[in-house]
């Protein structure tokens, strides 16, 4: 979703490689690249914490570290500030550029964000508390994601009477998410290391363990010994959402990997716990914004 006003900016590159228009909002800055012909290891680095979305096109994002990795649309990659990495543009065409929005976002921002999660939605102190996690992040983003995305383009680029209060509430919600996002992959790692550790490292790890099974509440409130109504409030504290939300998305994630791996659709549809191809299909399109049949002709082709 691309305001008039941009595409006509956008029909007259200044350069053909990361050609860029920005936008300014308080505390962020958002800005489009379009890159219209193949190049191979461009610089990108930021001073602030930098949140990519892909909008066309494919890139390959390479990191100080040897870290190697596809960037596709519905997909989202992090970087902390400071991080440099090198980018590859395969694929990008004079009349079909790969194009990607930026979101710079000032750490002051986020840790301001972080220390009202800490006040209004405090997670177990064993675990910890929110905060901002400075490191490298390649993920799929969801549809309420795309959508949030799709909403701050709108924002920043037109000029509504409550612009800048607009885009304070819309960036607010990006950092949530992002947090959330970290918070949620540190539980699943640690109740995979530790599934003892508690109530809710027992069920993650319950839930893991018996993925393509339907979801039994009252065996999952067992092996945290919460009553139903604790159970239920932890967990969407701490996970973001209900567990039925949860394993679905588990499953969905699951199926990519194996997907991923070679696997056909199929045997994946069945092996975790789809009675029907076609709701499996639409499910995953919904998840990420691609059919499993393109998701692996994309992964085939990678």
């Amino acid at each position: 979703m691309i305001s008039g006003r941009l595409q006509l900016q956008r029909s007259k590159p200044k350069v053909l490689v990361e050609n860029k228009i920005s936008f300014a909002g308080p505390e962020s800055e958002l800005s489009i690249y379009d890159t219209f012909e193949q190049a191979s290891r461009v610089a990108l680095q930021s001073d602030q914490l930098l949140f990519c979305g892909m909008v066309t096109g494919k890139k390959v994002m390479h990191s100080v570290d040897d870290y190697e990795a596809a960037f596709y649309p519905h997909e989202s990659f992090i970087m902390a500030p400071n991080q440099a990495v090198e980018i590859d543009f395969p694929e990008a065409k004079i009349h079909q550029p790969t194009t990607c929005l930026a979101i710079e976002i000032s750490t002051e921002r986020v840790q301001q964000i972080a220390d009202k999660l800490n006040l209004s939605a405090p997670i177990d102190k064993q675990y910890g508390h929110w905060q901002y996690q400075p490191s490298l992040m390649h993920t799929h983003h969801n549809q309420q994601t795309q959508a949030l995305l799709d909403r701050i383009v709108a924002i920043y680029t037109e000029n509504e009477q409550d612009r800048s209060y607009l885009i304070d509430l819309a960036i607010s919600e990006l950092i949530v998410r992002l947090m959330r996002h970290q918070t949620r992959d540190f539980l699943l790692h640690h109740s995979h290391n530790d599934p003892q550790f508690n109530g809710l490292n027992a069920a993650l790890h319950y839930i893991k363990q018996h993925l393509s099974e339907p979801l039994d509440i009252n065996a999952l409130c067992r092996q945290a010994c919460m009553s139903r109504s604790k159970f239920f409030q932890q967990f969407k504290q701490h996970l973001g959402c209900t567990p039925m939300v949860y394993q679905q998305q588990s499953r969905l994630t699951q199926a990519a990997t194996l997907i991923e791996q070679g696997q056909q659709i199929t045997q994946v549809c069945y092996s975790l716990g789809y009675h029907s191809a076609s709701h499996f299909s639409r499910l995953f399109k919904q998840f990420y914004g691609i059919c499993p049949v393109d998701y692996k002709l994309r992964h085939l082709a990678s």
